[in-house]
């Protein structure tokens, strides 16, 4: 099986919520890439990247389809199923970027998931997670606003949320403490900064909080000052933003720095990557997020498949985010239900992109 042409579409996924805030920024929506890989055998795979934003993480989406256009003339001609070969191939030509990488990986295991007429978390170490448990995220506002959506999540089956905080010390301790009042029981809270407040606001919201019940999730930017934060706090800890290798993984081991972490597909560089990290996370017994940067059914359900294949015990939630936009932008998208979601057992990752949605190519090379 050969690559005979790689496409890439641009897509705006709109908020249904009007707006996705946190740390100090704010999108009404988000600009993602889909990105579809044919062959000659007339199989064809998916994948999607969809950046936070520019300002986030060390991603943007232009560079996305920059990165794709500049990749897409070495992998024509290459077997998409050689899962490893073909990133080794990326690798030769474009060093580093992962959020590029990851859209093209994720088609790559849906290719491999057709060609086996298997779904994508057969390959993955089956399906030892049969339903995959969401957490919702509580989008940074006024608290009172925040709690009555809470209000909404409960009624809707969910009990995990991430309460975005990371502006005013003050203001985020009264979003924290509202919140928690209003817990229900089994309700579980992390509190996620997004790596925006400095060291002494973090100190200053580690404090006033002591003794409450809720993850404390990247309260600063570095991994350094995340773990001098972690030695002052009552709280768990989750790392995500920081985490973005298997070096970085094995050093928050070694220094106990966190007792989770966000595994973020697109922050890795693909299903590939991810996996990975998973299995080392697996191995050194550490529990996990698994999730994305953001993104629609594709990016999701490539989330699905992973966290379908991870065990129970060690996968604490994921995101769906083609819950959160107006915009289907693929068929076959994980279905939700009293806050959890499975993954269709079609072949790969069992969605259909929607090419009515996607518009017309920005590119195509083959």
């Amino acid at each position: 099986m050969k690559i005979t042409k790689i496409s890439a579409y641009r897509v705006d996924l709109p908020m249904k919520e009007g707006a996705y805030s946190w740390g100090g920024q704010s999108f009404a929506a988000f600009d993602s890439t889909v990105v579809i890989v044919e062959t000659d055998a007339g199989i064809t795979g998916c994948g999607e990247s969809c950046p936070l934003g520019p300002a986030y993480l060390p991603a943007y989406a232009q560079g996305v389809r920059s990165g794709i256009e500049t990749l897409a003339p070495a992998l024509i001609g290459a077997d998409p199923r050689q899962i490893d070969a073909i990133y080794d191939l990326m690798d030769k030509n474009l060093r580093g970027h992962p959020y590029i990488k990851s859209a093209l990986d994720m088609a790559f295991w849906d290719i491999l998931g057709k060609a086996m007429d298997l779904p994508c978390y057969m390959l993955l170490g089956g399906l030892r997670n049969p339903r995959v448990r969401l957490f919702k995220v509580l989008s940074r506002q006024e608290p009172d606003a925040m709690v009555e959506r809470l209000k909404q999540y409960q009624d809707e089956g969910f009990g995990k949320y991430q309460i975005k905080v990371g502006g005013d010390a003050d203001e985020d301790i009264e979003r924290i403490t509202k919140i928690l009042g209003n817990r229900a029981p089994g309700n579980i809270f992390a509190a996620d900064a997004n790596t925006t407040w400095k060291m002494h606001d973090a100190m200053r919201v580690v404090g006033a909080t002591r003794g409450m019940d809720y993850y404390m999730e990247q309260p600063c930017l570095t991994y350094e000052e995340c773990l001098s934060i972690r030695r002052h706090c009552d709280q768990p800890m989750i790392l995500d933003e920081c985490m973005d290798s298997i070096g970085m993984l094995i050093r928050g081991r070694n220094d106990s720095a966190m007792d989770q972490v966000n595994v973020k597909i697109n922050r890795l560089g693909g299903i590939t990557k991810a996996r990975q990290f998973r299995d080392l996370c697996i191995e050194f017994g550490i529990y996990m997020t698994i999730e994305d940067a953001w993104g629609g059914e594709i990016a999701t359900a490539a989330i699905a498949h992973l966290a379908h294949s991870t065990p129970t015990v060690f996968h604490s939630q994921s995101s769906a985010f083609h819950e959160y936009t107006d915009l289907v932008i693929a068929d076959g998208g994980p279905q939700i239900a009293d806050g959890y979601m499975t993954a269709a057992d079609a072949p790969g990752l069992g969605v259909i992109p929607r090419m009515e949605a996607l518009g017309s190519a920005v590119f195509a090379t083959g």
